[in-house]
């Protein structure tokens, strides 16, 4: 607004330029829709690396094609992407999710229920330890969760979370609920009814509270049974017996350490001498599956320490396990093992065909996408692994969610009815399915050989979608989006073979139905060597016939739409249009510069037009502005045609 003069002097106005910038969005963040081991369902998770999806999904499995195109995706230059899990409900078998009930000491009752965060068998290898070593050990206790995995039957520790002075009490801000269940990636948490106040029983072999350090003495000694088997005995107290009761934990974790397969025990003390202090004794993490014990031996110090009078005995809570690992009460209570059902795209193909399309009402299977804010290439492998009408209701829906949301489908040829890495049966089978072709998608052949981890890097054969995409990303960020990912520089990492190797002639035939080739050449290895949309087909004389032109009209639209939110309900006249102009073609002039239009001008290689011309009266009184935004892309050159020409003799003058 105008400043107020009201007296002689200099007034500053700062006037808006009216200038808005618009920003380019990303090009190639990847959607991957399948069957994994962990991970929440039907949820689009974020993630940006392939450790985030091995955190988060489980990492690879033998039974999930996309698991194997997300590698190869960051392998070959992918930065970000959104995974989204399902599961066939059609089998009746769908994942379980793992849980355990924790009981008081007192009335050996259920006071919390602790889940696995998502379904799977993979919940069964979390363990809970709960230990009153907090601020209050009258009142509080403290959780630890670790999740394990068991390499030749030994367990490593994966993740571990550890929550400390927590109560049970919904109106406290230390309640267990609360702060589990906002801050843990491996559980939820819910409580009993009545279990206000109450607390689950602690974990590992408690002695009596304060015990009488007075009364020990140097030849005091006690067995060690590591379950219901004896291990050893200890060698007796130094001399003088220690009088404070972390000397006395010191002292006995170092003797029962060097005891066969304990060396991973531990003794704490719990409380302080103003709270009775008490000590704790764990078996460690090489041992999940036993307790500790002691009794007496010589002078009885498991009588002194009160180890004999022992009521409660778990050495830890097994999530979905087959029971908690317990001596005596309290002991888990409603286990429920986590499962990770079926997923068998030969045998259920309809089942997974509809986990995949799920339902856009209920945001389910790639539907999931729904709540995601942008994403650009969609892959769906598992379609290489279903019978043929099956895969085309999946590509179908997919191609339809891809034009709504402008992103771009790489489509995999279904192999289950017939082995299609082969030049007439791919062609066959895009002939009987001609209504897939569609301007936002993309089909590789053939299908790529990589190692496989999961079995001992034996070849795997892949569909490529996961590597194609990983190949546009990195293109779009060496490049841009308007160079085709193509070439002898589109090669693709992770791939050792091909499964078909194709010839010229073949390439050919191919090419002209929009079946893009990927062939192995020398010195280059296996590279991307085509670059058309599915209505690239010559026949067709489709104005996105190519890859490149397709997408950076895609990332023009998407762009624009973004960038000119802050016309929505500006006056509509010529100061508006004037605005528009100056921002759209900034935009575009940005693009020119960068090489990704033709002409050697701004004026040959694009325009922005909205003034009267295009918006009439009638329009402005309808609430309408036009906006026409033309450019003139840049196409590969697909075909180099060199010609050689003998120069005739010259006659000498």
């Amino acid at each position: 607004m105008p400043v107020a003069v009201t007296y002689p002097g200099v007034y500053i106005e700062e006037v808006p330029s009216g200038v808005r910038t618009i920003v380019g969005v990303a090009t190639s963040i990847g959607a991957f829709v399948d069957y994994f081991s962990a991970g929440p369902m039907n949820k689009a998770v974020h993630i940006l690396s392939l450790a985030d999806f091995e955190n988060q999904f489980g990492g690879l499995d033998t039974r999930s094609e996309a698991s194997y195109a997300i590698q190869q995706f960051f392998l070959n230059g992918g930065t970000e992407a959104y995974v989204v899990r399902v599961a066939s409900a059609s089998q009746g078998n769908t994942p379980v999710t793992a849980a355990i009930g924790l009981a008081d000491t007192a009335t050996s009752t259920a006071v919390l229920v602790v889940s696995a965060s998502s379904a799977g068998s993979w919940g069964n290898n979390i363990r809970l330890d709960v230990n009153y070593n907090t601020t209050d050990p009258s009142k509080q206790f403290n959780l630890i969760v670790t999740e394990l995995t068991f390499v030749n039957g030994v367990a490593q520790i994966v993740a571990t979370e550890t929550f400390r002075n927590l109560v049970i009490d919904p109106s406290s801000s230390s309640d267990v609920a609360a702060v589990v269940n906002a801050a843990s990636q491996l559980i939820t948490v819910s409580e009993a009814s009545g279990s206000t106040g109450k607390r689950p029983a602690q974990t590992g072999t408690a002695s009596a509270l304060a015990p009488d350090l007075t009364k020990l003495a140097k030849t005091d000694t006690m067995d060690v049974s590591l379950g219901s088997t004896k291990i050893g005995t200890l060698p007796g107290l130094p001399d003088p017996p220690p009088t404070a009761m972390a000397d006395l934990a010191s002292i006995l974790q170092s003797q029962i350490r060097t005891l066969a397969g304990l060396g991973s025990a531990t003794v704490s003390v719990v409380g302080s001498s103003s709270t009775n202090a008490y000590l704790v004794a764990k078996a460690g993490t090489g041992k999940w599956s036993d307790f500790l014990s002691f009794t007496d031996s010589g002078s009885g110090l498991a009588t002194k320490l009160g180890f004999d009078k022992t009521t409660s005995n778990i050495q830890l809570y097994v999530v979905g396990g087959p029971a908690a690992q317990a001596q005596t009460l309290p002991d888990g209570k409603n286990q429920q093992s986590g499962t990770d059902g079926k997923w068998d795209p030969s045998g259920d193909a309809s089942g997974v065909a509809t986990a995949i399309k799920g339902d856009p009402a209920k945001k389910t299977g790639i539907y999931a996408l729904l709540d995601v804010d942008l994403f650009n290439l969609l892959c769906l492998p598992v379609t290489a692994n279903l019978l043929d009408d099956s895969a085309a209701a999946v590509a179908t829906a997919a191609e339809s969610l891809c034009t709504t949301r402008r992103a771009f489908y790489l489509l995999d040829v279904p192999q289950q009815a017939s082995n299609r890495d082969k030049v007439d049966a791919v062609m066959n089978w895009l002939s009987s399915n001609a209504t897939l072709r569609s301007k936002n998608a993309a089909l590789y052949f053939p299908r790529t050989d990589i190692p496989d981890p999961l079995n001992a890097f034996r070849s795997r054969p892949t569909p490529p979608s996961g590597t194609l995409a990983g190949l546009y990303a990195r293109t779009d960020g060496a490049r841009g989006v308007w160079k085709a990912p193509a070439g002898t520089e589109a090669t693709l990492a992770g791939v050792q073979n091909l499964e078909y190797k194709l010839t010229d002639p073949e390439n050919g035939v191919l090419n002209p139905l929009a079946i893009n080739c990927l062939r192995n050449f020398p010195i280059y290895g296996p590279v991307s060597w085509g670059a058309r949309t599915l209505n690239g087909a010559d026949q067709m004389a489709d104005d996105y016939k190519y890859i490149p032109v397709r997408r950076l009209a895609l990332f023009i639209e998407e762009s624009l739409y973004r960038g000119t939110q802050w016309v929505v309900f500006e006056p509509n006249d010529e100061p508006l249009w004037a605005q528009i102009r100056l921002n759209v073609g900034a935009f575009m002039q940005n693009l020119f510069r960068q090489g990704a239009f033709q002409g050697q001008t701004p004026q040959d290689a694009y325009f922005v037009k909205c003034d009267k011309q295009t918006t009439t009266q009638n329009d402005i009184n309808l609430g309408i502005v036009n906006i026409i935004v033309g450019f003139a892309p840049l196409k590969p050159a697909e075909f180099v045609v060199i010609q050689i020409q003998q120069i005739a003799g010259q006659i000498a003058t």
